[in-house]
């Protein structure tokens, strides 16, 4: 029995929103009420702000269609190296990249929202997976359900966002920010995250959204799967018998998918990425967190490949610092201006006043789960987080339908230059604070 999927769907001036199957609903802009009937026969009720969309703008209709879809931590070289089927299929007929280069650091929540926003962490907003931020008093943590929600936390414009502007229904199957209520706009249609939903389920929601009448249909549908990200940091990144059972099953979903969509004969285009890649890191080269922290001196929030800190007086800067480097072993302290891995000038005072970047291959943890993992007697494991210059933390850009040239093989690309392309497909504005650029990516569609 598949489990039950609860769709969302957001709507102006009602903050009521209901499950699954959608009976009936007035085809009007502000809508008093949606009655949806799950599939167990009960009704959910849950608050939405803002205004999306419930029925496609008239020169919206006209759109063609895109599904971005997110395969969190799958590696540039998984394909090449184990051959699934369906996504080889897939890139063999339309586009692939040599690899997606993330933002630093190489984490899920920022890299899925510059991918989302076509921006750099530092503008954007959502710095890392946990980070500090001054005017809030509060630390981001992707386990807080409440500031996961909360759309103050996110700049820029998401693309569903974008995608409401011009009149477009949307529709999201799990993607970063897709919960949060972003200037007041969430996707038409959403899902919370849980990560225990089947993956046939969300193609299942897929089909069935592009199955609905055209004036509801949606025009952008953002998905994700977690399968390659939960393998690699179980294994490691080179552990090809447990990456291929994963890989080969992810790809028969996918393979589900992709013939769902060409029965519609909708001109629907689809783009993979993912987030990032993954880095074999041996247990023995896990440094314990607490080695750094002072509580009395400085908040310290770590992501493992990246330690902020947050200095309680800023006149302790100097001192901090240099007691900091003293106990340098294997990871380095700077200023946080003076990060090298920092790809453009530091903007952001919620990245904190200074960073610790473990050397490549170490990462830190917190003593606990040290422990655990070698009264596990486990030896590697996979993580991310580290310079986007090594290749190893590079992802996949894959792109296949009408808009896109077939057989075409590009050098590896930004991920914040996605963004533009997907505006340009659906005909749509490109907001000006946009860091990628359209130029980069607008010679692999059709006719250019």
């Amino acid at each position: 029995m598949h489990l039950s999927v609860e769709v969302h769907k957001g709507v102006a001036k009602t903050p009521e929103i209901f499950t699954t199957k959608i009976m009936n609903w007035k085809k009007h802009f502000y809508l008093l009420s949606l009655v949806v009937i799950c599939s167990l026969g009960c009704f959910n009720k849950t608050p939405i702000a803002g205004i999306s969309p419930t029925v496609n703008a008239k020169k919206a209709r006209s759109a063609p269609y895109v599904i971005l879809m997110s395969l969190d931590g799958y590696r540039w070289d998984y394909t090449r190296r184990f051959n699934p089927p369906n996504l080889s299929k897939l890139i063999e007929n339309g586009v692939q990249a040599e690899s997606l280069i993330p933002c630093f650091p190489s984490k899920t929540f920022p890299n899925h929202y510059s991918i989302a926003t076509g921006m750099y962490p530092d503008h954007h907003g959502l710095l890392d997976n946990s980070f500090y931020n001054l005017e809030k008093n509060k630390v981001y943590k992707i386990s807080d359900r409440n500031v996961v929600e909360d759309g103050s936390w996110y700049g820029g414009s998401p693309i569903w966002v974008q995608a409401a502007r011009a009149g477009m229904v949307t529709a999201s199957f799990f993607f970063v920010g897709s919960e949060a209520d972003v200037q007041g706009i969430r996707p038409t249609y959403y899902q919370k995250y849980d990560g225990s939903v089947k993956n046939e389920d969300r193609v299942h929601q897929a089909l069935k959204w592009l199955n609905m009448p055209e004036n509801e249909r949606p025009h952008l549908i953002t998905m994700y799967f977690s399968d390659m990200d939960d393998r690699g940091h179980r294994v490691g990144p080179n552990n090809d018998e447990k990456l291929t059972e994963a890989i080969l099953a992810l790809d028969e979903s996918l393979g589900s998918l992709f013939d769902g969509v060409q029965k519609t004969g909708l001109p629907v285009n689809i783009i993979i990425v993912s987030d990032h890649g993954m880095l074999e890191v041996p247990t023995e080269k896990y440094i314990a967190v607490e080695s750094i922290e002072n509580d009395d001196a400085y908040l310290t929030v770590s992501n493992g490949a990246i330690v902020h800190i947050y200095l309680k007086n800023e006149k302790d800067l100097d001192r901090v610092f240099g007691e900091l480097k003293e106990k340098e072993n294997h990871f380095k302290v700077y200023k946080t201006a003076e990060t090298p891995e920092f790809e453009i000038p530091v903007s952001s005072a919620n990245w904190g006043d200074l960073q610790i970047i473990p050397e490549d291959g170490w990462y830190f943890s917190p003593q606990r789960s040290i422990g655990l993992k070698k009264a596990r007697n486990i030896e590697v494991s996979g993580e991310h987080g580290f310079s986007i210059d090594k290749k190893e933390l590079h992802g996949i850009f894959y792109a296949n339908g009408p808009a896109f040239k077939k057989g075409l093989k590009i050098p590896s690309v930004k991920n914040i230059h996605i963004y533009p392309l997907i505006c340009e497909i659906l005909g749509m504005e490109v907001p000006a604070e946009v860091d990628g650029s359209l130029e980069v990516l607008s010679g692999i569609l059709e006719g250019r």
